[in-house]
């Protein structure tokens, strides 16, 4: 075979592996339909790192924050976030060697006319970690990064148990 022939020979593999993977029901990572009304989400009360990942939750179908209720498909109240920390376990020095991370805060979801589709609920997350007093500006970092994904699993909680509400038949 010649370099001609192989090149549409690669161009015809790579269509067959598209059409294939289209046609089997594949999507890519976290590409999922939405719901109409949650493609436009007025957030109320959230704090601007739970708004950040909340953004990059509902980017991937489209979705986006808008700056008013009256523009939104849906109402988000977010109240009373709370971030906080409990050390678990003190080395010999009594200095903490094991903490637990806590993210706490309730949560309503209303249509644009503010009809509760979601009373108020809470959403927690905790995770744990050991706090090598060796490695001390790594473990600041590490803190950091758990915060956030903290924030990311909050986010995905409330997009995907909106969707099961709005995407539910009514009664």
């Amino acid at each position: 075979m010649s370099l001609g022939e192989q090149v549409p020979m690669k161009k015809l593999v790579v269509v067959i592996i598209a059409v294939w993977l289209s046609a089997c029901g594949y999507h890519l990572r976290g590409a999922a339909d939405m719901p109409e009304a949650l493609k436009n989400v007025y957030l109320e009360g959230a704090s601007v790192s739970l708004r950040e990942q909340f953004k990059l939750a509902i980017r991937p179908a489209s979705g986006k924050l808008v700056g008013s209720p009256e523009q939104a498909g849906v109402l988000i109240k977010v109240f009373g976030e709370n971030r906080s920390q409990r050390v678990l376990s003190l080395n010999e020095r009594g200095r903490s060697n094991e903490l637990e991370l806590s993210y706490r805060f309730d949560y309503e979801l209303a249509t644009a006319d503010n009809t509760p589709l979601i009373i108020r609920q809470p959403i927690e997350i905790k995770r744990e970690y050991f706090n090598n007093q060796q490695d001390i500006l790594a473990k600041g970092n590490e803190e950091t990064v758990i915060r956030k994904e903290m924030y990311q699993q909050a986010a995905r909680a409330i997009v995907d148990r909106a969707r099961v509400v709005l995407e539910a038949p009514a009664k």
